[in-house]
């Protein structure tokens, strides 16, 4: 085919996609959405496979895809021009009930030619709990809506029934609405723009072009494959809920230029809702591949070709219905994220060539706090705290992780402005900073996350409820690489200030400016439905990205300006990376340093002889 042609219908595809997530952010009224940048765009084969794979939460390009195929085949000589499709069924194709999809078929001249595919994470979706994270629930029924496939506009036209139905079932309708119609709006786009690409080059041209790109992708990757060392390499990652704990353990395999991604030997399915199908984890092993092995090529079909999964039936990455999977995003589907993270940068780490793209893994434990109740304009509110989207960097090979440096599954995330969620809950924040300590220690240290801590403010109601979930608070998931450590766990800290207080503590709880301040009872938390009313606060710290490389060999001017950048304590500098300082802690004592060091060294190598 002409280049030149073939590369201007690539750059028209990408920009399809753009103007599509562009339209869905501004029709969204959804902080999580507009401001999280909890989407996902993309563009799809006539047959329901990857053409183009857009920006957003990189899990659901390929569940999308899955998506996309389910309903080719519940609606097979059924798909009309103008139609839009709902799916959000988890044992279909959907990641949680949730995460609702809209495709649409794209049609030229009456003949089926491609689809777009969207998700928001809608503000409720009917779950026992509000928000969709259901902690409580014990199976897919308690979990909210859910449909394998239903039609909601038909030949350009709602079907007011439909949209009736599924709005009667949540707490947001007009929130949830507005989602809804910021995605019909999103596909509407993509499919103008598809339409009038393909009347300007012609459908053949077109059709041409996109397997020329599918199949272009599938040999730069095999390519790259070839480039890289054979092996396995493992990771493990647990999950703590309830005094339970799980595991999800990844053998990752690399023979020539295929790749295979075997999970046997995780734990079987939970009772809780952390578990994910297997369209969930297929989706969440692809969503730091794309980013680490194929930052210059083309996400789509292509991509998936060489890579293999396996996953046994009935554990916690391919559970069987009705295991309740309304947590999987933060729970067991962002651990397949991370041991895939971790497999894959040890393999780029044993390449010469490609050991500067290696990474350790950046943000793992998302937390997933929704809060709900009725705000200072008196209406009801549901909403996330989005500051779990701002992430951490993981520590490269040759530099440090960048702080609060979002997340690799997503290379748009962001958090919400302060005063946005203050303008739309009954809450004031006490603080919102980088978290000392959080990145993991290493040569290059991991990124930070951050902590913020909030109390009730001008409601109606004296406070308002929060439902917590997530992977728990008891280990560290952020892998460091090379003999890196990983970053500091997530913590989440109920204090009841409106309880005795502890009277050596004089400052007053609603000005508090550290946790250490506040003078009530601090309660432990990770999983449930609790209220934060009165003068109680809620305080939440999240983990940095794992470092690389030993402590012990970071530069001491290095830790020196970790030091007076507060991301570091003096006793982490002291105690990990054996760092003395001199002059009211604004110098470094070489000697003492190297002395400390060797001194740390022998300590290691007497351990391990016990040991």
């Amino acid at each position: 085919m002409d280049p030149i042609t073939f590369s201007i219908i690539r750059h028209r595809l990408f920009r399809v996609v753009d103007e599509a997530v562009i339209t869905l952010k501004n029709v969204s009224g959804s902080a999580i959405t507009n401001e999280g940048h909890d989407l996902m765009v993309s563009l799809y084969r006539a047959d329901g496979t990857l053409l183009m794979g857009g920006v957003g939460f990189l899990h659901h390009l390929t569940s999308a895809a899955e998506a996309c195929k389910s309903i080719i085949r519940r609606f097979e000589g059924d798909i009309n021009e103008g139609d839009v499709f709902l799916l959000n069924d988890p044992y279909t194709a959907a990641l949680h009930t949730s995460d609702i999809y809209l495709v649409s078929p794209i049609h030229h001249q009456g003949e089926l030619v491609a689809w777009s595919a969207c998700f928001v994470h809608v503000y409720d979706i009917g779950a026992m709990n509000p928000g969709g994270f259901a902690p409580d629930a014990q199976d897919i029924y308690t979990e909210g809506f859910s449909s394998p496939g239903i039609r909601i506009v038909e030949g350009g036209v709602m079907k007011r029934d439909v949209m009736d139905t599924l709005l009667n079932m949540v707490r947001s309708p007009e929130m949830v609405s507005l989602d809804m119609r910021s995605m019909i709006a999103c596909n509407n786009v993509a499919r103008d723009r598809m339409q009038s690409l393909i009347d300007k080059y012609g459908h053949e041209t077109v059709d041409e072009a996109c397997a020329l790109l599918i199949d272009q992708s599938e040999e730069l990757l095999r390519e790259r494959l070839r480039e890289l060392p054979d092996g396995q390499w493992r990771s493990r990652q647990y999950l703590d809920v309830q005094d339970e704990i799980y595991k999800v353990v990844l053998t990752m395999t690399k023979e020539g230029d295929e790749l295979t991604f075997d999970f046997t030997g995780s734990s079987p399915q939970s009772k809780y809702s952390v578990n994910c199908t297997k369209w969930a984890s297929l989706g969440g092993l692809f969503a730091p591949l794309f980013p680490l092995l194929c930052y210059d090529i083309t996400w789509n079909e292509g991509v998936i070709r060489p890579i293999k999964m396996i996953a046994p039936e009935g554990t916690v990455v391919n559970c069987t219905r009705p295991a309740p999977v309304s947590v999987a995003t933060v729970g067991a589907i962002q651990s397949v994220n991370n041991a895939a993270c971790a497999t894959i940068g040890k393999m780029l780490e044993a390449s010469e060539k490609y050991a500067r793209e290696a990474t350790a893994v950046w943000h793992a434990n998302h937390f997933a706090i929704f809060k709900f109740g009725r705000n200072q304009h008196g209406g009801e509110a549901i909403g996330i705290f989005t500051e779990t989207f701002a992430g951490s960097g993981g520590a490269r090979t040759f530099a440090d992780g960048i702080d609060v440096g979002g997340e690799i599954p997503n290379p748009i995330s962001r958090m919400a402005n302060v005063e946005t969620v203050e303008a739309s809950f009954p809450i004031r924040y006490l603080f919102r900073r980088r978290n000392a300590d959080s990145g993991g220690p290493g040569k290059y240290r991991g990124g930070t996350g951050m902590e913020f801590a909030v109390v009730p403010h001008d409601s109606p109601d004296g406070g308002i409820h929060y439902v917590v979930s997530g992977k728990g608070a008891d280990f560290p998931m952020s892998d460091g690489l090379g003999g890196g450590y990983p970053g500091a766990p997530n913590r989440y800290v109920w204090v009841h200030n409106n309880e005795a207080a502890d009277s050596s503590k004089n400052v007053d709880a609603r000005f508090a400016q550290s946790l250490d301040e506040m003078a009530g009872e601090q309660q432990p938390i990770s999983w449930g439905v609790f209220p934060l009313m009165g003068e109680d606060a809620l305080y939440v710290s999240w983990n940095g990205g794992g470092g690389f490389g030993d402590p012990l060999e970071r530069d001491p001017d290095a830790v020196l300006e970790d030091l007076h950048s507060g991301v570091v304590s003096l006793e982490a500098a002291h105690d990990v990376y054996g760092v003395v300082f001199t002059d009211g802690n604004n110098g470094i004592d070489l000697a003492e340093t190297m002395s400390l060091r060797g001194q740390m060294y022998a300590e290691r190598l007497h351990l391990e002889a016990a040991e």
